[in-house]
């Protein structure tokens, strides 16, 4: 137990035959229970993790026969520690990038009832990301943005993290079955977690990077999960403003929208009026800065009665 709670780690683990070992031979005397989720690896994974188990009892195997995701391993992992009522739940991934010495900082406050769900942060000063190329570093400042805005956790930074714990009646409520299955279940998870009223905080650490490789290709991972975030913040605007109570700033979002996309094609307009055309440029472009600095300033506006909801805290 850790301060009188008893706590579980899920360990994703996809083709880690190496890493695996390393990752499962640091985990802390005071965790509870390791739910190792092999999510359909084709190498020695699942070899290697019997023989773990065989020699620490904490340790349960779980194996997906078919390669689902991270997220949809996690989700098995949770659904287990539910089902053997652990109060905490970290992730830490079968690659041996996170430092278990951490760990304790991530449990803290919810330990404490500051927050029921805990994510690292590398990005906050540039010695914790030594190692991280720019590229890698530039995706996960863009998706930091992007998420911000799909969750409504405007102070949240490197969403991205993998390396996070959350509190069983978090994990009670929100529902688990509708996470999203793979790469982008972290981000996932944050819009559901702001519906639902609970408090998210950050926890620095530095980047740990080794002998890992990741299977993330930043190109095409941005476009498919910028897609998934914009329906996730559709569906928490309805949810949370419309559905289960209401605020004005859908609104501020709708018009924003609307007239800052009529201002970008008055604006197209204009150029064609004054290219091809050859008339004055000065009507139509005075008209489509107006009505795009309208639209940005009920965006604006929006973004703002977000960050205040956030303020006012979680229903918990």
């Amino acid at each position: 137990m850790y301060r009188e709670h008893r706590i579980a780690v899920v360990v994703p683990a996809y083709n880690e035959e190496l890493l695996i070992g390393p990752t499962l031979d640091t985990m802390p005397e005071f965790i509870d229970r390791i739910y190792v989720v092999d999510d359909g690896s084709t190498d020695e994974t699942s070899g290697s993790v019997a023989g773990w188990a065989a020699k620490d009892p904490r340790i349960v195997p779980i194996r997906h026969e078919e390669n689902r995701g991270v997220g949809a391993a996690i989700v098995t992992g949770y659904t287990a520690a539910l089902a053997d009522d652990l109060e905490i739940v970290a992730v830490m991934a079968g690659d041996n990038q996170m430092d278990p010495a951490f760990l304790p900082k991530l449990l803290d406050p919810i330990v404490d009832g500051k927050a029921d769900y805990t994510v690292g942060n590398r990005l906050i000063n540039p010695e914790f990301r030594k190692g991280m190329s720019r590229w890698r570093f530039a995706g996960n400042a863009a998706l930091t943005l992007l998420t911000k805005i799909a969750s409504g956790y405007w102070q949240l930074v490197d969403p991205q993290n993998g390396y996070t714990a959350i509190s069983q009646r978090a994990l009670e409520t929100i529902p688990l079955d509708a996470v999203y299955p793979r790469y982008g279940y972290c981000n996932d998870i944050l819009v559901r977690l702001n519906v639902y009223g609970f408090r998210v905080t950050n926890v620095p650490h530095p980047a740990r990077y080794g002998l890992e490789q990741s299977k993330i290709k930043y190109s095409s991972y941005i476009v498919r999960l910028s897609r998934l975030l914009l329906k996730d913040f559709l569906w928490r605007l309805k949810t949370k403003y419309v559905v289960m109570g209401f605020h004005p700033l859908v609104f501020y979002y709708f018009f924003g929208v609307i007239f800052t996309v009529i201002g970008l094609l008055v604006a197209v307009y204009a150029l064609h009026f004054k290219v091809v055309q050859g008339h004055p440029i000065f009507v139509p472009s005075v008209i489509a800065i107006l009505v795009f600095g309208l639209g940005a300033q009920f965006l604006l506006f929006a973004m703002l009665f977000d960050m205040q909801a956030e303020k006012n805290g979680g229903w918990y």
